[in-house]
């Protein structure tokens, strides 16, 4: 084939995957949606709901959780949560809510570096080669005091660790931070394959109680059966996770979406609420070294939750795709109420024409089907067409990544671009003036 006829057939073939007009594709598709969450277990908010109408954590999860029943299993072991994964640099001070404790840090052969640091003291953390650097100076130090190992230990007074006036830490990793009252932290610099060596921080606390103190998975006001389901629930996923340390946080469970929202002390001295979440753990424990769990078969169950569904639960098999006999479809109308849930009841979002043809890795698309759904009317997959007749089939979990959309319960609708305006005759044309169109806007729903 000569050069010249090449380049022919290459314009061609672009000029065919062209629209014939711009016009003719919507601007943007309107995905109407409800729900915020995968939708599988628990629903927070139909918990809320069920509480505020005298319904007890036991009935609500045995609601959310079929077949299930709620028992004492020994939890009084500590859990290892990473607060800082895959960090450079980080800094440990007192908190200035208890400014009375010190802390101290220890080297990995147990040898203390220094004693008694107070509030005026920081420890910085960072890496080295292979290893983790400490820097520990400010305020009352002569000088500062500078260590590498391949990990550290922070304790401070008032914890199980170190006796003394009670305290709290402050664990900055510049992005975040934690607040830790119980416990110790230990910074270790771990390998990633192909990209050296990261900080690792991890804290080690009672699961029975210290860390259940800190778990933020819903607001302390909000009704007392409400939250001991959450308590519940939340220690039932963490005893799932006591099983030995994984290298790659140094922990057996994250403190973040990757597991469950554990923010440490702030949760309890959140103003007027904390002590309500804190008392509403200490009423899930059976004994000082038992809690209460949800058990299917006298084993504790794999349990999930979520903020809320398009009125159904999904069963697990239909987002997972493996089947549990307590993970199923259950009736969930709180989460459509606005009464319950003024935020997501329903959620609109707007996601244009270039970020939707990027996501179908598509020219254009001038038409986007609901592919398939689940029993409980949640999307499962979507396909979207080109004008060229070119389609690409996305699951909802890679669409909601892509476009960020709360849930997978919604409508698409497209957006048509706006016609060009008919322009009004001229004093020298014959004929009525064309009439202004009339625009009926859609009320948007209020969120909270």
């Amino acid at each position: 084939m000569n050069k010249m006829l090449m380049i022919f057939f290459v314009v061609l073939l672009n000029a065919s995957t062209l629209p014939a007009s711009a016009d003719d594709l919507p601007t943007a598709f309107i995905f109407d949606g409800s729900g915020f969450g995968h939708g599988v277990g628990l629903s927070q908010i139909g918990a809320k709901a069920q509480a505020s109408l005298g319904k007890t954590a036991p009935e609500i999860l045995s609601y959310y959780f079929p077949g299930t029943q709620i028992s004492p299993i020994n939890d009084a072991a500590d859990i290892r949560v990473n607060v800082g994964h895959r960090l450079t640099t980080a800094t440990i001070g007192i908190d200035k809510t208890l400014p009375n404790g010190t802390f101290k840090v220890l080297r990995s052969n147990g040898t203390v570096l220094g004693e008694g640091f107070s509030k005026n003291i920081s420890a910085k953390f960072s890496i080295v080669g292979k290893l983790a650097r400490v820097t520990i100076s400010g305020k009352g130090l002569t000088s500062s005091i500078s260590a590498t190992d391949p990990s550290f230990t922070v304790l401070w007074t008032g914890s199980r660790a170190l006796s003394g006036a009670p305290t709290a830490v402050v664990f900055n990793s510049g992005a975040s931070s934690v607040r830790l009252r119980y416990g110790q932290l230990q910074v270790s610099a771990v390998p990633v394959t192909g990209n050296g060596y990261f900080l690792e921080a991890s804290a080690s606390m009672r699961l029975h109680d210290e860390y259940l103190y800190g778990i933020s998975e819903v607001p302390s006001s909000w009704p007392v059966e409400a939250m001991k389901s959450q308590v519940i629930a939340s220690r039932t996923y963490a005893i799932a996770r006591m099983g030995k340390i994984k290298k790659v946080c140094d922990c057996q469970i994250y403190n973040s979406k990757y597991d469950q929202n554990y923010i440490g002390y702030a949760k309890e001295v959140e103003p007027k609420y904390g002590k309500l979440w804190k008392l509403a753990v200490d009423a899930t424990a059976a004994t000082a070294t038992t809690g209460l769990v949800v058990i299917y078969k006298n084993k504790p169950i794999n349990v999930y939750f979520f903020s809320s569904s398009g009125g159904m639960t999904q069963r697990s098999e239909d987002v997972w795709g493996t089947s549990f006999p307590y993970l199923v479809n259950v009736l969930d109308p709180w989460s459509v109420d606005p009464t319950y849930n003024p935020s997501y009841a329903y959620w609109e979002r707007v996601i244009s024409q270039e970020d939707l043809a990027i996501a179908f890795q598509l020219p254009y698309i001038n038409r986007i089907e609901i592919a398939t759904r689940s029993v409980s009317n949640s999307v499962l997959t979507v396909q979207a067409f080109s004008p060229d007749g070119l389609s690409s089939t996305l699951s909802v979990a890679q669409i909601k990544t892509a476009v960020k959309l709360p849930s997978s319960w919604f409508e698409i609708i497209p957006d048509q671009p706006s016609p060009s305006p008919t322009p009004l005759p001229s004093p020298t044309d014959s004929g009525s003036p064309t009439p202004a169109p009339t625009v009926i806007s859609t009320p948007t729903p209020s969120a909270s």
